[in-house]
């Protein structure tokens, strides 16, 4: 290994592929609750959606998981995935459509960069929903490194958001 390599700053994740025990019923969370496009299907197999017209951003197959109970929150595994949204107001948009939904909320937080919604998807894997605070204006400790950290999100003050 060389020493002096550094991944290049441009590296990013391209895409999740989870396995659901049921698509029709995770479609209806990332599809109909979500609004994530379908860009393709494999009949009641496999569905690949995305936002923006991407090739994909998100892949659900039953190949090994069909009518299979859901994930364990103990052990090894996904601990969730996370979707970040461009604005604060995207993020308060899909807040609404949750509780318009009635979908339950495993959590909320303030990260200081950022401000995150949790929950579980039919299939009991974690999700965030987030969106990121400009970088000039994330916590920083003395030295100049980021400084994150968990407080309360007070939720209608985002969802105050849609009304600027």
């Amino acid at each position: 290994m060389k020493e002096n390599y550094k991944i290049p700053a441009q590296t990013r994740i391209g895409h999740i592929h989870l396995k659901v025990s049921n698509i029709e019923n995770a479609l209806t969370f990332y599809h109909d609750l979500l609004t994530f496009e379908i860009t393709e299907r494999m009949g009641d197999q496999a569905v690949f959606l995305s936002a923006g017209g991407y090739h994909h951003h998100i892949a659900l197959n039953t190949w090994n998981s069909k009518d299979a109970p859901q994930a364990s929150k103990k052990g090894v595994g996904l601990f969730h995935t996370a979707i970040v949204y461009p604005t604060r107001k995207d993020l308060a948009e899909v807040l609404k459509r949750l509780l318009e939904a009635d979908y339950p909320l495993t959590g909320v937080a303030d990260h200081g960069v950022s401000e995150a919604l949790y929950m579980d998807d039919p299939d009991g894997n974690g999700v965030e929903l987030y969106w990121d605070r400009p970088r000039d204006q994330w916590p920083k400790k003395p030295d100049g490194s980021v400084r994150m950290y968990t407080r309360n999100l007070d939720l209608q003050d985002l969802l105050a958001e849609m009304d600027k």
